[in-house]
């Protein structure tokens, strides 16, 4: 069957793929539109399989939020080269995953992926995956996935190279809601709260804090003691950290301006990159 060029541009039209590849399709197809694109895929996933070790260094974040569901979801996807992080499929592939994530409780890469894609239920995340690869050729790495329920609010800064999703008790005002998401993406606390700090870590301080007092009464060492291990924990706890629109509040003083019984329950922080 001879293969025109009408048929090249539909096939291409719909693949996004180069011509010559669409036309190669077609001529092993015999000219069926349908069998091509499935060659196409399988064309595509064995070169995904060859590139799949490539470093993928650049990347974005990306963040959704759903208020009606109370739902919030966050996801670094990674690929090779920054112009790629930049191209319209890559940046629909990103979102696409945060949405997915924010409906699911603990997602993983692998969950994610698996998801149908919200702008096309026909066919799942990984399928429109394959796609984008296909149409961009850059290996691509869906690294981590997050999600929080309850009172959400997220942030993601210009360059899609940092993204917060946190999560409150009750309901926070939205100018305070986005100055807390930008804080957290600022300062980059490793922790919410005293309790989650690691046990050991907080005596290895505070045998530091007792060393750097040594020789002094015990009245006063436990007060320099005291006093040391408060100063760590504003640098490393976000509720005790000092607001960056203002550091003579803390995080929570700060809530508690608007509510006493006002907190927040939990937040992830991504970079591109990052840990």
């Amino acid at each position: 069957m001879a293969i025109t060029a009408e048929m090249v541009k539909a096939l291409r039209e719909k693949t996004g793929l180069p011509m010559m590849e669409c036309k190669k399709a077609l001529a092993e197809a015999g000219g069926d539109a349908e069998q091509a694109i499935e060659l196409l895929k399988k064309a595509g996933s064995a070169k995904i399989s060859k590139m799949s070790s490539r470093e993928t260094s650049q990347g974005r974040i990306a963040c959704f939020v759903d208020d009606q569901r109370q739902r919030a979801g966050i996801a670094e996807l990674l690929c090779e080269t920054a112009p790629v992080a930049s191209t319209d499929d890559f940046k629909q592939l990103a979102n696409m995953t945060a949405q997915q994530a924010a409906m699911l409780d603990g997602p993983t890469p692998e969950a994610v992926l698996g998801q149908p894609c919200p702008s096309d239920t026909s066919k799942t995340i990984d399928e429109f995956r394959h796609e984008v690869f296909n149409r961009l050729r850059e290996n691509m790495n869906l690294k981590r996935v997050a999600s929080l329920k309850g009172n959400v609010a997220h942030y993601v800064h210009h360059n899609s190279q940092v993204g917060v999703i946190m999560s409150f008790n009750a309901a926070c005002p939205a100018e305070l809601q986005a100055d807390l998401c930008m804080h957290i993406a600022a300062m980059n606390p490793p922790y919410l709260k005293r309790d989650d700090v690691d046990p050991k870590l907080v005596e290895e301080e505070r045998e530091r804090a007792a060393e750097s007092a040594k020789g002094k009464p015990p009245q006063i060492v436990e007060k320099i003691v005291s006093g040391k291990l408060d100063r760590w924990y504003g640098e490393i706890v976000l509720l005790e950290q000092p607001f960056v629109k203002d550091d003579k509040q803390t995080v929570t003083q700060v809530l508690m301006n608007v509510s006493p019984d006002l907190t927040i329950d939990g937040f992830v922080r991504y970079h591109v990159g990052g840990a």
